[in-house]
């Protein structure tokens, strides 16, 4: 073979060998950045920093054999560069085996990096020592360097690779509950570290030197015997080291994503499980709401009847026995004006007695439905001076007990509120039965305020027992109001199934028994 094609030969192994290293070097880079699957990140980036190292040294062999061709000049500090970048990339070699095998090191025990930096020292104490050798002079002390480079850093930095791909492999391969590919992606960290073994037996195949055994064991030697260069089987071995490795990170990229697959799905099933919580917990509110509502009426108008029943009563038969008594006492005159105050008292009484009786459970509501008791309410209203105008609309129908007892509070509420603090003398109440649905809207033109604020407890808690009697029965409650311009309650109820049932058939009969069933 003629020089110029033994030179574009080792130009072509070159340039494969250090490309082989670069792209483990880019793939480590990137493994090191994502989650840990293959090694932590602070083991992958030495063996990343060897490849760009390594791959870059090879390039700069590429470019002292072809500077003949372009007539470029020798230059001086190449030697030196290129022993600078061998003996950096297999230093970078050997802390990320220590950092592989030695994670979890003694308290007393010496750093990864500090016997890396004493194992730089021991190289360079015997590069100085053989240079000073009598038989050192013949060469050039780069080349005792390179040897010794090879023989003290490249052969034991690689064989420790090939030991920490084994120990990745099999840490991997343990963790089976937790990676679903380990068997698949042991394998090939198995192939990385047989190659770097393989790295390891030809860095002995040094280049020839004056001093044993690179005198006898060299690179020469090899490629009269084999008839090949030993840098081919170094291209080979690099090949097979980053095609194990980027393969292992496609695996570990296919494992990550699995990962994130299960923890989506994982964390999608705990977001439908919180909302069928908040479901269930708001069907719950609900309930509890209705219950409480019923439960406070049912009160009302057991407190409504006893004072209706009794006291009433206990009052009729006092006004009887005082007009009796009085009638007994004519004589005096003194005391018929003592009785006649005090039936005027108990008349007092009875009324007082019947406004409450009338506003804990106003009998209209009962027995002749909402409609009914709204006109009581506006009635009730304008004798206190405030002037209500009550527009009914559509077919006029009994609702659910419950329904119309909360439409019957909101707008007692609400023109309780329009009274107190709305400024205003006037307000119009609509009620409108349509299809499906019963609606509600109380407007007055007063002062109004800022929702956002005002209807926030403490103030308004008001609003707040208007908005949750509406979703007990399962309405919409809305409120507008700016400051200004007055302020519209709107409730809407849907009807249930029942009552709309009820409508289509023509019942016209109600059973305030059977109604809220």
């Amino acid at each position: 073979m003629t020089e110029p094609a033994l030179r574009f030969d080792f130009v072509m192994v070159y340039f494969i060998y250090g490309l082989a290293f670069f792209s483990m070097g880019l793939a480590m880079m990137m493994e090191a950045r994502r989650s840990p699957v293959l090694a932590e990140a602070h083991a992958l980036r030495p063996l990343a920093f060897f490849g760009f190292v390594h791959g870059f040294h090879e390039w700069v062999e590429i470019a002292l054999i072809a500077r003949g061709w372009f007539g470029y000049p020798n230059l001086a500090i190449a030697p030196y560069i290129r022993l600078i970048l061998l003996v950096i990339s297999f230093c970078s070699l050997t802390l990320y085996s220590l950092q592989v095998l030695r994670p979890r090191r003694p308290i007393m025990a010496p750093s990864n990096t500090y016997i890396v930096t004493g194992w730089m020292i021991f190289y360079g104490v015997l590069v100085v020592v053989t240079a000073l050798l009598p038989e050192g002079h013949n060469q050039h002390w780069t080349v005792h360097g390179d040897a010794l480079a090879r023989y003290i850093l490249a052969v034991p930095g690689a064989a420790m690779a090939a030991l920490a791909l084994i120990r990745q492999a099999q840490l991997v391969r343990q963790r089976q509950h937790e990676l679903a590919l380990g068997d698949v992606l042991s394998p090939y960290l198995r192939l990385a570290g047989f190659g770097f073994a393989v790295y390891s037996l030809t860095q002995v195949l040094v280049a020839p030197a004056d001093f044993f055994p690179a005198n006898v064991l060299n690179s020469s030697a090899f490629m009269v015997w084999a008839g090949f260069p030993i840098q081919a089987v170094r291209a080979g071995m690099a090949v097979l080291i980053t095609y194990g490795l980027i393969r292992a990170t496609q695996l570990a990229e296919d494992e990550r994503a699995r990962q994130l697959a299960i923890t989506q799905e994982s964390r999608l099933q705990a977001l439908e499980q919180v909302q069928r919580d908040l479901v269930e917990r708001e069907v719950l509110r609900r309930e509890l709401l209705r219950h409480t509502v019923v439960t406070q009426e049912d009160e009302r108008a057991r407190i409504a009847r006893e004072l209706h029943d009794e006291t009433a009563q206990y009052l009729t038969a006092l006004s009887l026995d005082l007009a009796t008594l009085r009638n007994t006492l004519r004589r005096n005159p003194r005391a018929v004006a003592i009785m006649g105050r005090m039936e005027v008292l108990s008349r007092q009484m009875s009324q007082g007695i019947y406004r409450m009786v009338h506003d804990l459970r106003p009998a209209q509501l009962d027995d002749l439905g909402l409609a009914a008791a709204l006109t009581y309410l506006a009635d009730e209203a304008r004798s206190n001076g405030l002037g209500v105008v009550l527009t009914v609309r559509g077919e006029r129908q009994r609702l659910d007990p419950l329904v119309e007892t909360v439409l019957f509070r909101i707008a007692q509420e609400a023109l309780t509120n329009v009274a107190r603090h709305a400024g205003s003398g006037e307000a119009t109440v609509i009620l409108e039965y349509a299809e499906g649905q019963v609606s509600l809207s109380v407007r007055d033109w007063g002062v109004g305020f800022n929702p956002k604020v005002s209807s926030q407890p403490p103030h308004g808690w008001g609003l707040e027992g208007m908005r949750e009697r509406a979703e007990s029965v399962g309405g919409n409650f809305i409120i507008e109001s700016a400051l200004g311009h007055g302020t519209q309650v709107n409730v809407v109820v849907p009807l249930p199934v029942t009552v709309r049932q009820r409508v289509e058939e023509g019942v016209d009969e109600y059973d305030p028994i059977n109604a809220g069933r």
